[in-house]
């Protein structure tokens, strides 16, 4: 449930190699995936490939007109795409609501949950945000914790009858938006797919015996209710196709315990077809892999997801070319041995990384993001946020670079840094 990073663990297990990691995950996950859990996936044979139905071009490009074999600087040794992966951070630390004892114990820290959203003010950091963006200029983006917080009356019924808060006080993606695309719309949503979706009362203002003591919440004043987001941007007006807009679950979550209550944690992935200014057609997929797991846990819920991503008929295994990225809360040597278990299960399956790790990109040790308030460039030292690809021969790293790394306008744009890759897709 937490979207804060796993603490540094004790080594352990060191001996698990990344082979026999995928060999344990991929069987159980090929068949889970078949099971149904892509709810849109429309697969294609081998060979050339035309995407089916209608595409969608995001604009008009007049970059490459005389242009016939690339864009200006490619002199003809293939095309360059633009990919940005950034995890937008939700706004507060969930850990003290999720491992409070009481009901009572569990409302005071839903309000401290919503008061940091408050201080944490996404409105100005997504200016910041959308100003990394804007200087980079991908074609195409993928975002993370991408929060809806919605709010409603004191109501306890809904931790068993599920969310229902409607009043929207902040909705990340539209503000966001609203900061790129000033002046002239700049960035179109192509797949924005709903995660995690949980609410709880709060009490968020401190005042004691303001809410409902006959559901026995009489500190509660309020219902907190947040939605995550995973979603996929596609740049207008350069040259971007788009086609076949997918998304889907994880078959393995996380279960969390909230008052003795189980609630899976739901997490998943979101893809497209693109081809941009006359490359060839490919994959892009973007994820969040679960953050937390239990330290012993081998494979990991992580590594089960990971390998959902590559098993046989899952969103990163495809006749196309295929771009991986996302927040994959693991790496290959800047984290702790368990938390490897992802990162080694993606490379087992082929993927290749098409990213730098220089500078180190995650993450703000203090869940609140103002200037003072604990944040440090310091703190960035591991990396868990990826850009891949499963065909190196045909997609080479041109460039790569972390953004965000200090604050502006008073505030660290998240508590992860953004990571951006400019890849060059060979000619044919």
């Amino acid at each position: 449930m937490s979207h804060a990073h796993p603490p540094v663990r004790a080594p352990f297990l060191a001996a698990i190699a990344a082979a026999l990691v995928f060999a344990v995950l991929l069987p159980s996950l090929a068949a889970a995936n078949r099971g149904g859990h892509d709810r849109h996936r429309a697969h294609h044979p081998a060979g050339k490939y035309h995407p089916p139905g209608k595409h969608h071009r995001h604009g008009r490009h007049h970059g490459d007109r005389g242009k016939p074999h690339g864009f200006p600087g490619d002199h003809g040794r293939g095309h360059v795409v633009n990919t940005v992966t950034r995890n937008l951070y939700l706004g507060a630390d969930l850990t003290p609501a999720i491992k409070a004892t009481s009901l009572d114990e569990f409302v005071t820290k839903n309000g401290q949950i919503l008061r940091e959203v408050t201080a944490n003010d996404f409105p100005t950091r997504a200016k910041g945000l959308a100003n990394e963006i804007l200087e980079k200029q991908p074609d195409l983006v993928g975002l993370q914790e991408v929060a809806l917080w919605r709010t409603g009356p004191p109501n306890i019924a809904v931790l068993q009858t599920g969310p229902s808060a409607t009043n929207v006080r902040f909705d990340y993606l539209q503000e966001l938006l609203g900061q790129l695309n000033k002046g002239k719309t700049q960035y179109e949503v192509v797949v924005s797919e709903p995660e995690f979706d949980f609410e709880a009362p709060a009490d968020e203002n401190g005042v004691a015996g303001d809410g409902p003591a006959a559901q026995g919440i009489p500190n509660a004043e309020i219902n907190g209710r947040l939605t995550m987001r995973d979603v996929i941007l596609a740049r207008k007006g350069a040259g971007v196709d788009t086609a076949n807009p997918n998304a889907g679950h994880f078959a393995n979550l996380l279960p969390v315990e909230i008052l003795g209550q189980k609630v899976p944690v739901t997490r998943g992935w979101t893809s497209i077809d693109a081809k941009v200014r006359g490359s060839h057609w490919f994959r892009f997929v973007n994820t969040h892999l679960e953050a937390f797991d239990p330290a012993t846990l081998v494979p990991s819920f992580r590594a089960k997801q990971a390998a959902e991503l590559v098993a046989p008929g899952g969103p990163a295994t495809s006749s196309l070319p295929v771009v991986l990225l996302g927040d994959l809360n693991s790496d290959d040597d800047t984290v702790e041995p368990g938390d490897r278990q992802a990162y080694e299960t993606l490379i087992a399956a082929g993927m290749v990384e098409r990213s730098t790790n220089s500078p180190l990109g995650c993450c703000l040790k203090s869940s609140l993001l103002a200037v003072g308030k604990g944040g440090s460039e310091a703190d960035f030292d591991h990396q868990v946020d990826h850009i891949l690809t499963r065909n190196p021969s045909e997609i080479t790293l041109q460039s790569s670079s972390v953004t965000g790394l200090q604050p502006v306008n008073g505030f660290w744009n998240s508590d992860h840094a953004g990571l951006f890759s400019a890849l060059r897709f060979q000619s044919h």
